[in-house]
Order: C-alpha cells, then structure tokens, then sequence
C-alpha cells in the first residue's frame, strides 16, 4: 500500500472563482463595456472642438496633459489613462472570447430558424464588429496618436493632422465602416451591459440606441465635415 499522502486541490481565491465564473465574466464584461463608453462619449466630445477651430482643439490636446500637475508630472495622466483603457479592452476581450466559446459548447442543439436568427445576427454583430473594432483601434493609434500611418503627422498639431488625414478618401472610408461598426456594437452592448448588472426593460433598450446614435454621429460628424468643408 503507498503511503504517499494525497496533496489536497488549491483553492482558488475569490477572485479566481468569481472571474471563472460565468456571472464573473459577464460582469466584467459589463463593466469594462460601460467604462469604454464614457471614454468614448468624452473622447466624442473632444474631438467636437475641431469644428470651433485650430486654436480650441489643439489648446485642449495641450490641456490633457496637463492633468494631474503639479501633483503628477505632465502627460502622466494620459499614461495612467491608457494603460486603464488597454487593461479594460483585454480583459473585456478576453471575457468576450472565453463566454463565446463556452456557449458554443453547452449548446450542442441548434437554435429553431426564428431564434437562430436572431441570435446570429447580434452574436455575429458582436464577435465581428469587436474584431473590427479591436483591429481599428491599433490602426488608430498608429495614425493620430503616433503618427506612422499619416505620412504628414506634426507632432503637437492634432487639427493640422485630423485634415490631413481626413483628406484622403480611402482613410475615411475606414474610418466610416469602422465606427458603423461601433455603433451596433454599442446598441446591443449596451442593453446588454445593463441586463447583466439587474438593469431591464424597454427603456434601456431606448438608452443603449441613443446613446449609440450620439456617439457614432459624433465621431462620423469629424470625417464628414472635413470632406465637406466644414473643417478646414
């Protein structure tokens, strides 16, 4: 007889079982989400300012890293706020991916037609467009944060580089199918954000639509009025 003792299981902690957790992952999911939300309504609401001119846009760039000062030294602010936004997107993919490919694995009975298409539309719009979206944000960096996908980027001129950029079609192209893309994205959500964190009804739904519209026809109003000659 072996007299080898049995090594009993670790236990996970409470924030490993919470995040293994179904109700876990939905939540963060839901969290993140609606965090993503207010910092694309704020980011919205910046970008605005390139229709009161050069001046107002770019002296609210130059605001932003100054926050935090003199208690922070200037733009670690906007640091601290990246490094958040880059964490809450891996964690809301992550949730996204591992909640997907648990479904597909508990569900081996096909929907009946009126439910499976229902069902595919908003998953697909989901899985597709976070995909798009994930894809857009890299190249978005690249273009107006960094400046090596905008052949004439000026460092510290953000107008100077939103109508160099906006002035070549086939950029708002991406730009317009991309935040298309973002707008379903935000409308099924949103809603279902909210019915995850106890929050149902109709009136969310109406919410999540708004909320949806105003923040794609902010971001589209920027490309559309430098293309048109609002901005320029």
């Amino acid at each position: 007889m072996s007299t080898e003792l049995a090594v009993p299981p670790r236990k996970r902690s409470s924030v490993g079982r919470f995040w293994t957790s179904t109700i876990g992952k939905k939540t963060v999911m839901a969290v993140t989400g609606l965090a993503l939300v207010a910092f694309l309504f704020a980011h919205m609401l910046g970008n605005l300012k390139v229709f009161l001119g050069a001046a107002d846009l770019n002296e609210y760039a130059a605001w932003l890293r100054t926050i935090g000062e003199p208690a922070l030294p200037y733009g670690v602010f906007l640091w601290i706020m990246r490094v958040g936004l880059v964490v809450a997107v891996v964690l809301h993919i992550t949730a996204a991916v591992q909640l997907s490919i648990r479904d597909r694995r508990a569900r081996p009975v096909r929907y009946a037609h009126s439910q499976r298409a229902r069902a595919s539309f908003a998953t697909s719009t989901m899985r597709w467009g976070g995909a798009t979206l994930a894809v857009y944000v890299v190249w978005h960096i690249l273009d107006l944060t960094v400046g090596v996908a905008n052949r004439d980027f000026v460092d510290g001129d953000p107008y100077h580089n939103i109508l160099a950029d906006f002035g070549v079609w086939w950029v708002n192209v991406i730009y317009i199918v991309a935040l298309l893309m973002l707008g379903l994205h935000l409308n099924h959500g949103f809603w279902s954000a909210a019915r995850t964190l106890g929050v149902a009804g109709n009136a969310v739904r109406t919410v999540g639509a708004v909320v949806a519209v105003v923040i794609t026809g902010g971001f589209l109003a920027v490309p559309i009025g430098v293309m048109t000659g609002l901005v320029a």
